[in-house]
């Protein structure tokens, strides 16, 4: 079922050497062969005033210096370098954590959600359309809106909406409105679904507050730009701390967010290796994982050419993944360059491994990680034993509160 395209070792680093030197995304909005605009002509000129938008605001010293002051007295960066010691006496090399588990809301997902409210507001935006799937995206979207004034709507699949029950709550206590989505596979995919056709009734007065780094140009770069922030800080304190680079850094990858900002400082280092780690689910089966970057091929969806799982016919595929923040069936554009480039190998774990690695962290380090997470913490496990005494360094994306209901069913016991 995996019929990726193929290159040469010439084209590969032809792609890789752009990347690094900051060449894509292009003119057009790729990341080498992925990425673009596939949408509806009605989108176009909101597409278009984002991207300008974003071109005049996002690196001016005014907006970075509103968003850094949001970020240090708000949102509380930088956030911390863990070292974690009894992990690494367990699993046999030296494990460290990029802690955005204690950004405020609990997730990375503030980074992005911030600096697109700040610059809606400078766009003139009069409300804030957003989409989530574990809730994480949606309680910052929430917060950052309840922060500057603006009124949020935010479309969640009715599957995520009972398992991440802890989550619609906060979105509603902060103000935003929580829809349920019940058709599609009533989980993210149907989420971004109902969010653009809401964008597409009202492009103008209504910002799309985007939470991943997939869909249609600028999205993809926008989200990149926003979430570099923690691998360029994590760069800088291992650097401080260890002093030297890490030998591998790891991040789990649904859509790509946390990941592509870890991951992108450390590109150019070309001695770190830098593994992202999919959900695996129950299986290799097609319908039996989230895993894009491991099973998938080339197609569009919702606006942006990548690899995803599909059928034969080109169908999209349901996923499944006990993570609802990972089960989503595309990846974004700039993963899938620099898994074709070979820069960043994906690889994948399952439900049980994830489950399992969550349980370890938990009671050894007394963080308990979100389900997300713990799929890049039995990656780093997995890495380990082929590296004793070796330096990991791994995005702790957010904090698992959110999972209790899943983790009650599924470790605890229901009645417990």
């Amino acid at each position: 079922m995996n019929a990726q395209p193929k290159f040469s070792d010439g084209e590969r680093k032809q792609l890789l050497d752009a990347e690094t030197d900051g060449r894509f995304p292009d003119p057009r909005g790729r990341f080498g062969p992925y990425g673009g605009r596939y949408v509806p002509e009605t989108l176009i000129p909101a597409l278009d005033r984002l991207e300008a938008g974003m071109r005049e605001h996002l690196h001016r010293d005014d907006f970075q210096a509103e968003l850094a002051d949001q970020l240090t007295n708000w949102v509380g960066r930088p956030t911390a370098l863990s070292y974690a010691p009894r992990l690494s006496a367990a699993w046999g090399a030296h494990i460290w954590f990029k802690r955005e588990d204690l950004a405020h809301t609990g997730a990375h997902k503030i980074n992005n959600a911030l600096g697109q409210a700040l610059l809606a507001q400078r766009l003139g935006a009069r409300r804030i359309v957003a989409e989530t799937g574990a809730g994480q995206h949606g309680v910052a979207s929430a917060a950052a809106c309840a922060r500057l004034g603006l009124p949020c709507i935010v479309y969640m699949g009715a599957i995520d909406m009972e398992r991440q029950a802890p989550n619609v709550g906060r979105m509603r206590l902060m103000g935003a409105e929580v829809v349920p989505v019940t058709g599609g596979d009533q989980t993210l995919r149907a989420a971004i679904d109902e969010a653009l056709r809401d964008w597409v009734s009202d492009p103008m007065e209504t910002f799309y507050l985007l939470g991943s780094a997939v869909g249609p140009h600028p999205y993809p770069y926008l989200v990149r730009e926003l979430q570099a922030v923690i691998g360029r800080e994590a760069r800088a304190q291992f650097l401080q701390r260890h002093g030297s680079l890490p030998d591998a850094v790891f991040a789990c990858v649904g859509g790509g967010s946390n990941s592509i900002g870890m991951f992108h400082a450390f590109i150019p280092d070309r001695n770190v290796a830098i593994i992202g780690i999919e959900a695996g689910g129950r299986g290799p089966g097609l319908g039996e994982n989230a895993a894009s970057l491991s099973y998938g091929r080339p197609g569009v969806l919702q606006g942006c050419y990548s690899l995803l799982l599909q059928d034969d016919d080109g169908q999209i595929h349901e996923t499944d993944s006990i993570s609802a923040g990972l089960d989503y069936p595309g990846v974004g554009p700039e993963h899938a360059l620099l898994h074709t480039a070979g820069r960043v190998r994906y690889e994948s774990a399952t439900d049980a491994e994830a489950l399992a690695a969550l349980q370890e962290c938990s009671r050894l380090e007394g963080i308990l990680p979100a389900l997300e997470t713990a799929h890049a913490l039995h990656g780093a496990k997995r890495w380990a034993k082929d590296h004793p005494g070796k330096h990991a360094l791994l995005c702790m994306s957010g904090r698992g509160d959110k999972d209790m209901p899943t983790l009650q069913r599924t470790l605890l016991g229901s009645g417990a």
